[in-house]
């Protein structure tokens, strides 16, 4: 099936006709195109954009309010497609899928929520008959570029957000991931919302992506992806100065100390790396585990990871494949490097056996022993089913392995000692703490990188105010 791009309220093809295909992660096979677009579309939607954010803009925020609750209204409308789609382009399964969507729902409505608790200040001035006043204003064009593991979800993050304060939103879903992206363009069409609001393009990164990114129209840019990714665009769109929000990648250290709950731990652990086959950016990447406990905490995480099954991701409530070839290569690579350095393979390691993991991106839930911080599968964001574990003397020894790191997205710590997770908070250098809790993330929350896991963030009303610039008014009565 091809499914067409969205520009200026209209569905377009690539000017050259040249299309992307679509594979289903769990099978390899082809069941989608897309069109590959040229520098023609991408000129297209962002003349599109531009002209259309200022009558946007000056639209009361509770009349913009009114087309994303229209929107959500039409993804709850389309969940069961919608669900559907993302098992077969992303490879998540249907209850994972499900998740997804509502999330979506929730992130459009939080944002229409917001339109009457937008505010500026007001600040006495040092002079009489005089008044200060700070408002806070859209950017104008703004770019969604977003990554494969959470395809529609990523889309309300950014968009709504976007739309609620004034902006227009250019979206870029990833090569692999771009069929629910022109699905919920389709929506935005049935909520009627004006010509240019929205456009999607899709293609690669040197064709579309960069286009746009070096755009002088283009105001502010969120990209949800790699460190390496956001680099580029930092880099690519500084000669513009673009405002940026990177919410990029990092490797979550899971610390476990000797008075934790290893019951509650080891589930959680196991729960926080192989969602969505490891592809989160807030999963658990590596424990680093007291010594005095490892042993029985490896014991109860191997018997939890035994239970996760993989299979069909439409019917299999376990486990799916990995997203893409490349990544799945990776991942292979990362083991076979991370063992040849002297870890050893506890579960799985390897591609799942039987006639329905023939083809397809598949591999097994794996955990990694005897493995330092020194391992590839620890120094590296793996963004895959695979989970080192590297026994330390105590807590400072895991706090310093844990900043060590030149990224600091988010870390997971469990002790039931408040002076230890009192000092954590403090020391640790990363974004979102989770203490003895499992993986999580609320919409009123803020999630956000240190370091080199980015500048900016999403959800909330931090979130929501990145989404703005400030203008600062002296007048005089």
């Amino acid at each position: 099936m091809f499914y067409k791009c969205f520009i200026d309220n209209e569905w377009v093809e690539a000017s050259n006709g040249a299309r992307m295909e679509v594979r289903n992660p769990a099978t390899g096979e082809v069941w989608a195109e897309v069109p590959a677009c040229t520098q023609a579309e991408v000129d297209q939607a962002i003349e599109s954009s531009a002209r259309a954010q200022k009558e946007w803009a000056l639209l009361p925020p509770i009349e913009r309010a009114g087309y994303i609750y229209k929107i959500a209204e039409g993804i709850e409308r389309e969940r069961a497609l919608l669900e559907e789609l993302l098992v077969k382009e992303q490879g998540k399964t249907l209850a994972e899928a499900a998740g997804e969507v509502t999330d979506t729902i929730r992130y459009m409505t939080y944002s229409a929520e917001a339109a009457r608790r937008l505010r500026g200040d007001i600040f006495p001035s040092d002079n009489p008959r005089e008044q200060l006043f700070i408002y806070k204003v859209p950017f104008g064009v703004t770019l969604g570029l977003c990554a494969y593991n959470y395809p529609l979800a990523l889309i309300g993050r950014k968009a709504g957000p976007a739309l609620v304060t004034g902006n227009t939103m250019i979206l870029k879903p990833h090569e692999a991931t771009p069929v629910t992206a022109s699905v919920f363009c389709r929506i935005v069409e049935e909520a009627g919302l004006p010509p240019g609001v929205i456009n999607m393009v899709t293609g690669t990164g040197a064709e579309v992506g960069a286009p746009l990114v070096e755009s002088p129209t283009v105001r502010l840019i969120t990209l949800t992806g790699s460190i390496r990714a956001g680099q580029a665009v930092a880099q690519a769109s500084a000669k513009n100065i673009t405002a940026l929000s990177l919410e990029l990648g990092g490797s979550a250290p899971f610390i476990v100390l000797k008075d934790a709950d290893l019951d509650a731990a080891a589930e959680a652990c196991a729960i926080a790396r192989f969602a969505n086959a490891g592809q989160v950016c807030i999963c658990s990447e590596s424990v680093l585990v007291e010594e005095a406990v490892a042993d029985a905490f490896t014991e109860k995480l191997l018997a939890h990871v035994a239970k996760i099954k993989v299979g069909d991701p439409m019917t299999n409530g376990g486990m799916g494949p990995i997203t893409t070839p490349g990544a799945l290569e990776r991942v292979e690579k990362i083991v076979a490097e991370s063992v040849a350095a002297g870890a050893a393979i506890a579960a799985g390691g390897k591609r799942p056996e039987g006639a329905e993991y023939a083809t397809g991106n598949w591999y097994e839930p794996t955990v990694l022993v005897n493995a330092s911080a020194d391992t590839a599968a620890v120094r590296e964001e793996i963004f895959g089913p695979v989970l080192p574990v590297v026994r330390v003397a105590d807590y400072e020894e895991a706090l310093s392995i844990a900043n060590d790191r030149p990224d600091g997205l988010s870390a997971y710590l469990w002790t039931q000692n408040p002076s230890v997770y009192m000092d954590a908070i403090q020391r640790l250098e990363t974004g979102t703490i989770f203490l003895n809790s499992g993986i999580i993330g609320y919409i009123q929350g803020y999630h956000n990188g240190h370091k080199l896991s980015g500048v900016g963030g999403e959800d909330g009303v931090y979130g929501i105010e990145g989404y703005l610039q400030k203008r600062t008014v002296y007048q005089k009565f």
